[in-house]
């Protein structure tokens, strides 16, 4: 039974990783048939794991989100935690770009989309204080902010390929970097 549920899990976690493959190349709207053929999967496999594409991208939302609390885990008690994870955050825009242009044009009251929000900030907001009380980071940061950063870093959806996007996120990163810090603390 746990060789079947492993198996099971193997092919989910391969199917994902097919739709933020097709999605970075093709789109969101890209057909759930090239899911298919990149997985190497039977189409009842994708649709007993994930009945729509809404269900497949909500799944695809998840995945990042515990990749996130997952990477803040890792990071532990660091005080620099929080550029580490907004390095993350500029890395995944570069990488899996057709979603993170639908997270960021999605209702942000949608049930779904609120939740994960929520947790990303709850993941978060430990390394943002940390670099606060550490004097890493301006006094007046709010967990709040952390949105703003994201989507400040979302410009990088602006290049046309991996290339492009990554120096923009790179860009992106240097000019935030400073306000981040706050006066006194160079370019670092």
């Amino acid at each position: 039974m746990t060789s079947q549920r492993s198996d099971a899990a193997a092919r989910r976690a391969s199917l994902l990783d097919a739709a933020d493959a097709v999605f970075t190349a093709h789109g969101i709207t890209a057909p759930l048939e090239l899911i298919i053929e990149h997985a190497g999967v039977g189409r009842a496999t994708l649709y007993r794991n994930f009945p729509d594409r809404a269900a497949l991208i909500q799944a695809l939302l998840l995945r990042t989100v515990d990749r996130i609390e997952q990477h803040t885990a890792e990071l532990g008690e660091r005080d620099d935690a929080l550029f580490e994870l907004l390095d993350a955050m500029a890395a995944r825009i570069v990488h899996s770009p057709a979603l993170a242009d639908y997270w960021r044009a999605v209702d942000p009251d949608e049930p779904a989309i609120a939740a994960a929000r929520k947790r990303i900030l709850a993941a978060m907001t430990p390394a943002l204080q940390r670099a606060v009380a550490a004097g890493l980071c301006r006094a007046d940061l709010q967990p709040a902010d952390i949105s703003l950063y994201a989507s400040m870093l979302g410009a990088a959806l602006r290049g046309r390929n991996a290339a492009q996007r990554r120096q923009l996120a790179a860009r992106a990163l240097q000019l935030l970097m400073p306000g981040l810090r706050g006066p006194g603390h160079g370019h670092g």
